[in-house]
């Protein structure tokens, strides 16, 4: 298996369904860990923080997850308080339940592997929990906030054929490329004023 893999791109089917869970046996085949660490390499590689097995190819509820120091550390300080980001070590999760603990909208720009090129205004609870398995089978529970419960979010959706254009204020979207141009130094609520980013269509 190539370490680095192809990302499917929107209009694939495969990003449209709902994945399967991973069975036992499956998780304890050696080509399993042989995908992990392929997804890990190629998430690290485009770059992104997160992968979900869909975005390869595979209708499987697995997904890896990964904000580096050197990412956050790189970020303006006040915009990293602002998305209340901080390193997240690598991890995995098999068949992950996710429960919203705190529904306060967070409203950020967000991008995605699998759209590439493009981001959009996505509103996301601000605390999650996740229940899930990790590589070995093990059980987990995950309690995460700010930009990670963003991230758990934005990766458990692919699970079930949703991405991130489904819920972001459409008036948003736009190209990285200009969204870097014209909005990169703007607070958002600027931002979305000048957009009129709530108005209906």
């Amino acid at each position: 298996m190539s370490r680095i893999l192809p990302i499917v791109q929107l209009g694939d089917p495969v990003l449209r369904a709902r994945a399967g869970d991973v069975t036992p046996a499956a998780l304890a085949e050696p080509q399993m860990q042989e995908l992990i660490d392929a997804m890990r390499e190629t998430m690290r590689e485009a770059p992104g923080v997160g992968l979900a097995a869909p975005q390869i190819g595979l209708s499987l509820r697995l997904a890896v997850i990964e904000d580096r120091p050197a990412t956050v550390e790189g970020l303006d300080p006040e915009a990293r308080a602002d998305r209340e980001r901080a390193a997240v070590p690598f991890h995995v999760l098999v068949n992950p339940v996710l429960t919203v603990e705190d529904a306060t909208p967070a409203h950020f720009f967000e991008g995605c592997l699998s759209l590439s090129g493009y981001v959009g205004v996505v509103g996301r609870a601000l605390a999650v929990r996740v229940d899930c398995m990790d590589e070995t089978g093990t059980p987990r529970v995950i309690r995460a906030r700010g930009w990670y419960a963003r991230i758990l979010q934005h990766e458990i959706d692919h699970l079930s054929g949703v991405v991130y254009v489904d819920r972001m204020l459409t008036r948003t979207f736009m190209s990285a490329e200009e969204c870097a141009c014209h909005w990169a130094d703007a607070d958002l609520d600027e931002v979305l004023a000048a957009l009129d980013a709530n108005r209906a269509p």
